[in-house]
Order: C-alpha cells, then structure tokens, then sequence
C-alpha cells in the first residue's frame, strides 16, 4: 500500500529544495514534512493599510524600513551597528522607520540591539502590536516583526503571511521557516491519495477530526481552534501509536508459557515471614498479593516494582522469590554493578539469617543457599557458585552480567528480579529467559526511581506497575539545605562542622562527590552522570570547570576532619577492596566515607545520618533523590547538603532548591520531567531525527494516552497482527523501525 505520504518530497518542490531538507532535518518523504509540525504561531492582526491605523488597535502592517538606530539607555550614546555585540548585556532602545511609501509609522524595540542589522534601511517586514500616540507621532507598542524574503512577494503572498495565526516551524538559517511553510502549502496543494491511520468509526467515537483536514488546520489555521482541533489529534495518532506496539507486545508475552509458581504454606516464606522484626505495610501486603496472582499464572509475569527509596521493595522482591523456591524454583536478583550486587547477597542473606543456610552447620529445617556470582570473583568461587545454581542447590543466586554468560546455568530458573531495570536491555533479559527450558521465567523490574503514573503508563504500558508509596515504620525525617559555597563560603565549612558533630554524637557520614579522580569526563561512568555545564552570575553558559572529585576532597578532608576516621569508595577499587570499605562502614569502623555515586542504591547504614553532595547541581533530581536517601535510614534523623556554586537565579540553582523543598519522589520526579524536553523523558532523541512523538506529552495529555490505550487494547484483542487496519500497521512499523522507540527497547 504506497499513497502521495510515502513519495519523495523532490516529487513535489524539487531536487534542490528536497536537498535542503534532507541535508538540514532529514526530511525526504512528503509524510515526514508533513509531519514536521510548527513549534508555535504568530498572533498578529490582518494587514492593515498605514493610513487607516487607530489608536489603540491591535493591527499588523507590511512596510519597508526607512531608518534605524539603537542607543544605550544607560549613557544615551548611539551604537553603531559593529558595535552591538558589546552592548548585549546593557539597556538599549533600538527605533525603526517603517513606509509604506506614502506616510510612515515608528516603532522600538527595547533591549534588542541587534535588530539594527537585521532591519537594515530597505528591508522588507512586516510589523504587528498595538497602535499608540507619542509626541505626536504613531507608534507600534511592543512591535513584533518578521522579515520578508528578499525576493519580490505578491500582494497574496504578504496577505497570506500576515494572517492571524502564522505557523513558526522548527528551522535554521539554510532552510527558514518561509520555505518550510511555501513547502507544505506545495504539498498540501497537490495531495490526492491519503489514507489516515485512526479508523474511521474512532474517529466519530472520540470527536477527532480525519487527517487531511488535521494537516490543513495544524499547517494552514485560519483560526485559533483550527490548530487546536488538529494538534488533539495528532496527539491521540501519536498515542495510539505507541499504545499499539505496548499493546501487540502485551499479547505476545501471555501468549508465552511459564511454569506455575503457586505459593505453598508451612514453607521458607511461612518461616521467613515468622521471623520478620516488623510487619509489612498495607502496600507491601497489597504488592505481594499482585505479584503471588501473577506468579500462579501458567504465564509469564511481567510488573514494575516502583517505590519511595526506602519503602521496603528488597523486601517484597525476597517474598516473591522465596515463593517460588518453595514451589521448587529457582529465582535472580540481577544488579548493574559488583558494589550493588554484593550489598544485595549481603542484605538478602542478613535477612533470612538461618534460612540461608541450607547444608551448613546450624542450618533452618527450611533453608536454601544465596548464591553470588560477578565477573570479579576467583576461579574456586566462580566453581562454587556456578555448581550451585546449575544443581538447584542455590535458590536464590544475586549477580552481576556475569550471570548472563551461556556457561551459566541454572536447574529450574521460575523468576528474574532485574534491579534498577534502567540499565538493562531487552537483550540482557532475554539471555536469562533462554536459561529456562521451554518455558519463560517470571519478571520483576524494580526501580527505585519515582515515575509519575502517567509515564509509567506510557513507557512501560507492556509492564504491570505496582507502586510503594508508604515508608516503612521506624524511617526517620530527612532535612535537605541548598550550600551556596561560592556566595557563602563559610556555609560550607559549617558542613564539615555538621559532620563532625554527628560523629561526635556516635554517628557517620558521606561526602559524595561527581568524580573519581583528575580525569575530566562530560558524564559518569558505572556510577552515574553528572551535567558538565556551568553558569556565570548571568546564567549564561560558560566553560564549565572539572567537576570535583573524590581525591581532591579526600585531600581537603585529610585537614579539616584529620582526627576523623575517614576513607574512600568508587567503582574503580578492587572488588575486595570496595567490599572491604563497605563492609567496615557498615560495622561502624569508618566516621566518614567519601565516595561516588556507587552507594546510591542498595547500601544499608541505618547509623549514617549524614550526606554531602559536593557540586549537586552536577547531578539530576532523581538521583540527588536517590542519594540522599541514603541517611535517615534508622531512628536517627537525616540531614543532606546540597553543595554548589551556581548562582540563584540559575536553572540549576531551581532543581537544586526544589531537591531541598520536598522529599516526594514522586513530586519531584514531575518536577524533572516538567523541566526536561519530552525527548529526554522518553529516551528518545528528537532533535533533527524521525520520531513518532511531536506533540504528545506525557504528564499533559493522560486522558489521551488512557483513551488511547483502551482503543489499542480492543484492537490488538481481535486483531494481534492488525490485518484489517493496513494503515495503522504502516505507522507502527515506521515507528518501530525509528529511533522513537528506544524507550521502549529498555523497558
């Protein structure tokens, strides 16, 4: 099926117009222009002659520039025109002298001095604002102005451009907005065969106008509901999309076999939650009893497990696991890095104490091994611990990548528990699921990484989400401060005070810093990113400064905390060496542990009541989140400072406060994704590239993406490989064919 939408766009504005397109945006299809849908409109008036102006009218004129001059309001000297540059930063006003040949109209401009040689005297423009009196001469109030094409236009042409909704299309100096818009008038005008990829009896159902009539109003609006009309559906196209895909990927996944995992009494689990010092949360009996469902099934589960730092996921993943050793399985818990994967054996083992003894000396009746397999281990441990997941004789087995090698078997593998799933692709899970016979193990992704409902709802529609918003009893109150050491740099040495007296009162503490060592990097490595720029007092963008690292503060610490027990820790140590760090910070052994973002997930010490970030404007909100979540863990209260050098009225400087306003991750976690373009929410570059989402955006538009999802479902229901929607096929193919779904791919 090929319609006017697949057809080169030289076929229509020529060869070396299409050129340009291909080579400023990679445009080459007529769809993909089409598609290319202006970022904003220009709200003017209708063009009005210069002699019928009135006072007080908001009106739009074609005219030519007669004279133009800028000076500085501060010192009232004339700027020449080579001199603008150094002028930027100060107050100017720059007038222009527009004609329509006959009578003449004024305009100003404030703090725009580089318009004096963009309107230079001749240039043709047009002018819009409101009309007002000055000295006896009319004026433009707050004017705003768009340049004519150098070449003559017609009288229809200047009308046409002075319309009230003008559209301003994504565009660089080689291919400007005009010729965007004269090409798609082109297109538009010449278009016969165009079959639409929402269903006709959709399309009444949700009130949504057909695209032919969408592209007109989206590219070509005469009025202001002209746009919005096409803009709502191209938002639901674009959603239903997406839904399709999560929804045929839905159907693929239950139509998988898995192995029944039902929970068995007087079992591990039984024992488990005997012992237990505490008892669950409303939520983590809730999530449990989802999971214990799904695992029943003679399908494969498939749920995101997402919670507040601290809200007792570990817990209800062991639950889940030790189920299904109980039901005769085996489960992993596979983690991204040695440090994290090593705290988890750690933690699982400490937790089931006894239970994790099977075969040893004062083993529970009821017990199974915790087994630990990472790429650093030593040959006879490497043995050991492959023997053991290869006989069953290990339940449980906690590892590294190393655990997704083809030597790596296991004896009945029934459950995967992926933590921080973000860092894993599809294909590393894929390799576990093969380790299972014929049929598919059970899945968990954990993230400890507050998602809003409506992005979990979108980027992982192919997941079942369960989400912990209760902190378990006991978790104490965490203050975070802002630490403009710059400004206030003897803030900062009341930090290091701070930290002093809380390991005077028994406690410990950590300074995270961005970097390892004198190595510069623009982004982290296993141990998460940081932001490389930098802002002056003016908030512009300068040269950033080397993040600060571990050694330098390790250095500065060596004077100020030197009666302090103080060490480091990053994922460049040896593996013993890093396990050795931890393991006597938790035993109380180090005061204070300077280290990289490798303890940002997983490390226990309820006794640490102390965390400082040194330049946290490096690092997003979601990780400072996670970081400082860190302290606070027991009955002592948490307190985290948030150092840096950017100035207030900084980007920057607004996360950083935000971070210290509140401590819902969930909050701030909408917070970020207002404040980030839809591209980064999404995983998926849009700058430049094909993508299937322009318009869509996932924290406004959740009645869409809902609808849209109902709609995908009771397609895909009755028609998996969408046989009788040939259209809508087309789109998900090119869409999955596209980088736009490079989300999906980690999902």
């Amino acid at each position: 099926m090929k319609t006017d939408i697949d057809r080169k766009l030289r076929d229509f504005v020529g060869a070396k117009t299409a050129k340009t397109f291909a080579d400023v945006l990679g445009i080459e299809t007529v769809g993909e222009l089409l598609r290319h849908y202006p970022r904003r409109y220009l709200k003017k008036g209708e063009l009005t002659p210069f002699d019928e102006l009135e006072v007080g009218d908001q009106a739009t004129v074609s005219g030519r520039v007669k004279k133009v001059t800028v000076r500085s309001l501060d010192s009232k000297q004339e700027i020449r025109p080579d001199e603008v540059q150094k002028f930027r930063r100060h107050k100017t006003i720059t007038k222009v002298v527009v004609t329509d040949g006959r009578n003449d109209l004024e305009l100003a401009f404030f703090n725009q001095p580089w318009l004096v040689n963009k309107l230079t005297a001749g240039t043709a423009a047009l002018f819009w604002g409101e009309v007002t009196m000055f000295r006896d001469t009319m004026q433009l109030k707050g004017p705003g102005t768009e340049v004519l094409d150098e070449e003559d236009l017609s009288e229809e042409e200047i009308e046409r451009r002075a319309k009230p909704f003008r559209p301003l299309y994504p565009a660089s100096g080689k291919l400007p907005t005009a010729t965007i818009e004269r090409s798609l008038k082109i297109v538009l005008d010449n278009l016969e065969e165009l079959d639409d990829p929402i269903p006709e009896l959709i399309l009444r159902k949700e009130g949504l106008i057909g695209l032919r009539e969408a592209l007109q109003k989206v590219h070509l609006p005469e009025t202001e509901k002209d746009w919005e009309l096409a803009q709502k559906r191209f938002r639901f196209e674009e959603a239903l999309v997406m839904q399709t895909i999560l929804a045929q990927r839905r159907a693929v996944t239950d139509a998988l076999k898995a192995v029944p995992r039902e929970r068995t009494a007087g079992g591990l689990l039984d024992e488990f939650d005997r012992r237990l010092p505490f008892e669950l949360t409303a939520g983590q009996a809730e999530v449990c009893d989802e999971i214990f469902a799904d695992l029943a099934r003679a399908h494969p589960m498939h749920r995101l497990l997402q919670g507040e730092v601290g809200s007792g996921k570990t817990v209800v993943a062991l639950r889940a696991m030790l189920a299904v050793v109980d039901a005769g399985g085996q489960a992993v818990l596979l983690a991204p890095t040695e440090v994290l994967a090593t705290q988890h054996h750690k933690t699982l083992t400490k937790m089931l104490g006894e239970l994790a003894e099977q075969g040893m000396l004062g083993g529970a009746e009821h017990a199974t091994r915790v087994g630990l397999l990472t790429g650093s281990l030593n040959a006879a441990a490497r043995r050991t611990a492959m023997l053991d997941a290869a006989s069953g004789a290990a339940g449980i087995v906690v590892g590294t990548h190393a655990l997704l090698e083809d030597k790596v078997q296991f004896a009945d593998l029934g459950l995967v528990v992926v933590d921080e799933q973000h860092r894993f692709g599809v294909e590393q899970r894929a390799a576990l699921s093969t380790k299972s016979g014929d049929a598919t193990p059970h899945t968990l992704v954990m993230t400890a990484t507050p998602i809003p409902r409506t992005v979990a709802m979108t980027v992982f529609g192919d997941l079942a989400v369960s989400t912990l918003t209760e902190l378990p009893a006991g978790r104490s109150p965490i203050a975070s401060s802002v630490v403009p050491a710059k400004e206030k740099p003897a803030w900062l040495e009341r930090a290091w005070e701070r930290i002093r007296e809380e390991v005077a009162k028994g406690h410990q503490a950590y300074v995270v810093c961005p970097r390892i060592g004198d190595e510069v990097k623009n982004a982290g490595d296993e141990e998460g990113e940081f932001a490389a720029g930098a802002e002056d007092e003016g908030g512009a963008k300068g040269k950033p400064r080397p993040a600060i690292s571990v050694t330098q503060v390790a250095e500065v610490l060596e004077q100020v905390l030197g009666d302090l027990r103080v060490e480091v820790l990053h994922g460049r140590l040896p593996a013993d060496e890093k396990d050795s760090v931890m393991s006597r910070f938790a035993a109380g052994e180090i005061d204070v542990l300077i280290a990289t973002t490798v303890i940002e997930v997983g490390v226990d010490v309820p006794n640490a009541s102390t965390m400082v970030i040194m330049d946290a404007d490096r690092f997003g909100i979601s990780q400072l989140h996670q970081l400082r979540g860190r302290v606070g863990r027991g009955k002592v209260p948490g307190l985290c400072l948030l150092v840096t050098d950017t100035w207030p009225a900084s980007p920057s400087r607004a996360r950083l406060d935000a971070v210290a306003s509140t401590g819902d991750g969930f909050e701030l976690s909408r917070i970020d994704l207002e404040n980030r373009r839809e591209g980064d929410v999404l995983g998926v570059a849009q700058s430049g590239r094909r993508t299937s989402l322009k318009l869509l955006s996932v924290l406004r538009d959740e009645e869409i993406i809902l609808t849209a999802r109902h709609v995908a479902n009771s397609i895909v229901s009755v028609d998996a490989e969408l046989a009788e929607y040939p259209v809508l096929r087309a789109f998900v193919r090119s869409a999955l064919a596209s980088e736009a779904t490079d989300y999906l791919e980690k999902t």
